[in-house]
């Protein structure tokens, strides 16, 4: 991957956190290079080791020739010091490894947006307005705008999801979805573009799911998607339209695990599930979580130290 800007920014960042700070307080970028095995080791420890802090991530090859990747968090100013000293702890780094630049206040999520390149996945074009231009016959365009920095598609768990879900959908059309945790959208969006189903899109965070709205609305499917602020499976909406035949859910590892039993109890016999915000490391972990509800285990896709499965009942 080679991009200018913020190519990489993970898809497990808060949308809660990015607005609120809205990314244009005082910034400083935390940043050191690592070959290209290495580079993504540090950056997969720190997704998690930072997930309910929030801070984008992002890892970016700076040297094709030497393979050499840069990885970089961004944080406020004013938490510089403890979160370096941190990060330094996680990678086992001495904290002098790790570079530290002031940043111009600027929408630093919104800059590196704009500079990524759209990607295709299956037959789905994820793009933001300025790459409309670059859509092609075939393609099923879902526009994420920038400033929306989540699930923009180019994480290896949105973009394995997507993937997953072409095929799944053309296997089995489905008649009823739920996207559990749907961040920007993306993925109910991506199920409303093959087929014009009954999807609800569920998000613990309400702004995830008024960015996730917004995005329905963008690409012309709100008669589809219903999108609803919902912890796990504890709304009403949810269960008067249980169960259904497929469920997709880009989470965690730790959730998906904890979630097995409800997302078993909410499904069809014979239907499918897509999971994915699973490490390489957590697969086994996780099938073992489902196989015990009775799932049976189709497909795993592997993307950037990440893995999609598909499993059905």
């Amino acid at each position: 991957m080679k991009e200018t800007a913020l190519p990489w920014i993970s898809s497990k960042t808060s949308s809660k956190n990015l607005i609120e700070r809205n990314i244009i307080l005082s910034q400083i970028r935390l940043y050191f290079c690592a070959t290209k095995t290495l580079a993504e080791t540090y950056y997969q420890a720190l997704d998690v080791a930072f997930e309910d802090d929030a801070y984008p991530i992002a890892i970016t090859e700076i040297n094709e020739d030497k393979k050499l990747f840069e990885i970089a968090l961004y944080t406020d100013e004013a938490e510089g010091e403890s979160v370096l000293q941190e990060m330094a702890s996680i990678l086992k780094l001495a904290p002098s490894a790790i570079q530290v630049e002031k940043l111009p206040d600027i929408d630093w999520v919104k800059h590196s947006l704009e500079g990524l390149k759209p990607v295709r996945a299956g037959r789905f074009f994820v793009h933001g307005h300025h790459d409309k231009d670059k859509r092609q016959p075939g393609d099923l365009s879902i526009e994420i705008e920038a400033g929306m920095a989540f699930g923009t598609g180019h994480h290896g768990t949105t973009a394995g999801c997507l993937e997953m879900i072409n095929k799944v959908m053309l296997l089995e059309q489905p008649k009823t979805a739920l996207d559990l945790g749907t961040g920007s959208g993306v993925l109910a969006i991506a199920m409303a573009k093959l087929s014009s189903i009954k999807i609800i899109a569920s998000d613990i965070d309400p702004l995830a799911a008024d960015t996730a709205r917004k995005n329905v609305e963008l690409n012309n499917v709100s008669s589809s998607v219903d999108v609803i602020t919902a912890t796990g499976f504890r709304d009403t909406k949810i269960e008067n339209s249980s169960p259904y035949d497929l469920i997709v859910a880009n989470i965690l590892a730790t959730p998906l695990i904890e979630l097995a039993g409800e997302i078993a109890c909410h499904l069809v016999g014979g239907g499918s599930i897509i999971l994915s915000g699973i490490l390489d490391s957590q697969r086994e972990k996780v099938l073992a979580a489902y196989q015990d509800q009775g799932f049976q285990h189709c497909d795993t896709l592997h993307r950037e130290g990440w893995v999609t499965l598909h499993l059905k009942r």
